[in-house]
């Protein structure tokens, strides 16, 4: 299996640091990380797909080795979507099926609005939280208060949260990973994380705000959320019942992390829904199923 290093040069000529791994004659798939994460969050995917597919993964801004701009207005939601593109550029690749987790599910939402044909497919994981309107002003001061946080003391910032109510299911299930998953944090650049949380995080528009465009995409699209990510579930529900064109998966008995709660059956969902994509098995939602009732007898 090949693995190649590069560099993409993006928005305020920010580079970021990207990975690809398989074939180059392969389907690629983009891979979007949380805040919390890095490339790294996504080994046990790409070690199973990258023999059938092109895996292209890569550090947000902020995240070393990609740079780390100081001046805040060099990040944003727009700008984030940019960075996506800059990648896919970069690598050679026209349109991939999309990876995004969380901060990167975000990405993708909106790379399917703004740049469509930049993507063939999407796997929207754990994205949502902040939408509904009675909890977002706490989402903001939340995102405030994190942007302080690190800026003033990265590790106890990380250390908190590590052990927030989403990531326990991660630290049950499995200690050695979710200890990795806090020392990765700890070790974070604490400008970027700040500026990631301040401007990206914080500034973002609600997922709920979107549901009408959402709806007009035609591309496929799986949403993934667990169902002890509370944050996130009436998001996501709300997002599969606006768009025809997606499905919902609620894993059980699983937080904010899926992709390292269960590595193996998360990776499944995605073998099996971009497989479904590319051999042409994967329907929109027939209209006639909606909006008529129990048995549209009424």
């Amino acid at each position: 299996m090949s693995h190649v290093l590069l560099r993409a040069w993006s928005t305020g000529g920010t580079s970021l640091h990207v990975e690809v791994d398989g074939p180059p004659d392969a389907p690629p798939i983009l891979f979007l990380h949380e805040v919390a994460g890095t490339v790294r969050s996504w080994d046990a995917q790409v070690s199973e797909l990258a023999g059938t597919y092109r895996c292209i993964r890569y550090n947000a801004r902020g995240y070393p080795p990609s740079d780390v701009p100081t001046d805040p207005e060099m990040y944003s939601q727009s700008i984030a979507v940019e960075d996506a593109s800059a990648v896919l550029d970069a690598v050679g690749v026209d349109s991939a099926h999309v990876v995004g987790f969380s901060m990167g599910g975000f990405a993708a939402a909106h790379l399917l609005l703004t740049a469509p044909e930049r993507a063939r497919s999407a796997v929207i994981v754990g994205a949502g939280y902040g939408s509904n309107p009675d909890e977002r002003p706490r989402f903001q001061a939340e995102a405030r208060a994190a942007a302080e946080a690190f800026r003033s003391d990265r590790v106890a910032a990380a250390r908190a949260y590590a052990d927030g109510p989403t990531r326990m299911q991660l630290k049950s299930k499995a200690p050695q990973r979710w200890q990795a998953f806090r020392e990765s944090l700890e070790g974070h650049d604490p400008t970027g994380m700040s500026l990631t949380f301040a401007q990206v995080q914080g500034r973002r528009p609600s997922l709920l705000s979107l549901t009408e465009p959402l709806g007009e995409v035609r591309a496929p699209v799986l949403f993934v959320v667990g169902d002890e990510d509370d944050g996130c579930l009436e998001t996501n529900l709300a997002l599969k019942r606006a768009m025809p064109s997606s499905a919902l998966v609620v894993l059980p008995r699983t937080g904010h992390t899926p992709n390292l709660e269960d590595p193996a059956r998360f990776t499944a969902l995605v073998a099996e829904f971009v497989d479904d994509v590319e051999a042409g098995r994967w329907r929109s939602r027939a209209a006639d199923t909606t909006g008529r009732g129990l048995v549209g007898m009424s």
